[in-house]
């Protein structure tokens, strides 16, 4: 299985050796991880990815391969407890039966009974209805099923109907590298593109050299002009985690081609709706991030804004203070979102949720209006149609 592993990550693009192989081989022996998945994810981690821009090519193999690994005797996790890496069966219901279930009554309604539940309950509880455990029709707890509800313990949304969740939960950075289907990407990013000489005279100014050369009775005169560069300046906000999943290879494209089509790029995170702070690297965007008020306050008006993702998510994170699914904001995500409007007047919003499916989003209907209609899917002619926008 590990010889597979090791191929698969190579045809994934991950610059893994054999000496790197058999140095995991190795520690294996020596049991530096045993008996414990996580330990064994992150010991491979560390012997064959050297690059952490590498690291979700590494994830994406490591769960085609591991996902389903054998838990029995002689497997490659044996002696685990099964319980310690199953997960609770998870409930099927019948769209009869979910239409049956309702929904407390709001956020507020939501958060009080939360409250009443923790306080009462004494136990684990499993399959219920009401208290807070796995598997039931409860609105609290995981791998269940309720049409608005508060999402513990669980590590990814499933049926996305949660109103708040409360993990503390793992993003990846998008990968620069991707190239499949950049090309188009880049062509379309290059029609917003603004060149200027500035710097030193660096680069042979070819029509000049010749015009001085011939007025200096044939003596060659060298002239030389300053490199030319781009000069539009982007700031790039990028939706991460949860109903972005499934999208991440085309924000990874649009990624890719901005890095190399902008010499002024700033790039930053935020999940669902922007909200107080944004970060740069997902893996420490609970330690290290930026204020959008530093954000507004650093990169002036004259940055084109775009910004990117499905929109897709509960009102309650955009119209409402508190509504944020992490954490508890101070400020709605539409008092923000209207701030950075009001900095960046030359601003589009990229969807890469199919154009016909907005309407059935009333989250994306509202952010929508707000951008003033400036909403536009994350595809070729889409981005074609934003940077004629951008360059008004």
């Amino acid at each position: 299985m590990l010889i597979d592993f090791f191929l698969g990550l190579k045809r994934a693009g991950v610059p893994v050796t054999l000496y790197e192989f058999l140095t995991l081989l190795e520690a294996l022996e020596k049991r530096l991880a045993f008996g414990s998945a996580e330990e064994f994810y992150f010991l491979a981690r560390l012997i064959l990815v050297k690059d952490e821009v590498n690291y979700d090519k590494f994830d994406r193999v490591f769960m085609e391969f591991f996902q389903g690994a054998t838990l029995g005797e002689g497997g490659l996790f044996a002696g685990i407890p099964e319980e310690w890496l199953r997960k609770i069966k998870e409930k099927f219901l019948s769209e009869e039966q979910k239409r049956q279930i309702q929904a407390l009554g709001g956020l507020d309604k939501l958060l009080e009974t939360l409250k009443q539940r923790l306080a009462e309950q004494k136990e684990r509880h499993q399959g219920g209805s009401k208290w807070i455990g796995t598997g039931g029709t409860s609105p609290f707890g995981a791998y269940g099923y309720h049409p608005e509800g508060i999402r513990i313990g669980q590590p990814e949304s499933r049926h996305r109907r949660a109103v708040k969740v409360w993990d503390r939960r793992e993003f990846r950075n998008l990968d620069g590298s991707a190239e499949l289907g950049t090309r188009n990407m880049k062509m379309a990013l290059r029609r917003v593109r603004h060149f200027a000489r500035e710097g030193a005279q660096e680069e042979l100014d070819l029509p000049g050299t010749i015009r001085a050369t011939a007025n200096n009775a044939g003596y060659l005169d060298l002239r030389m002009v300053p490199e030319r560069h781009n000069k539009v300046k982007v700031l790039l906000l990028l939706d991460v985690g949860g109903s972005m999943d499934p999208h991440v290879e085309d924000c990874e494209q649009l990624f890719c081609a901005a890095r190399s089509e902008f010499k002024h790029l700033e790039h930053f995170y935020f999940h669902n709706c922007v909200y107080e702070k944004v970060w740069r690297d997902n893996r420490r965007r609970h330690h290290h991030h930026l204020p959008t008020f530093d954000l507004i306050h650093h990169f002036g008006p004259d940055w084109k804004l775009i910004l990117v993702g499905d929109a897709t998510m509960g009102p309650y994170e955009i119209e409402w203070r508190g509504g944020s699914v992490e954490h508890d904001n101070a400020e709605a995500g539409s008092v923000w979102l209207s701030r950075l409007l009001a900095q960046y007047p030359r601003a589009v919003w990229l969807n890469p949720v199919s154009q016909r499916e907005w309407e059935f989003s009333s989250s994306v209907r509202i952010i929508r209006r707000m951008m003033g209609d400036r909403m536009f899917p994350l595809t070729v002619d889409g981005v074609g149609q934003a940077v004629e926008l951008l360059n008004r």
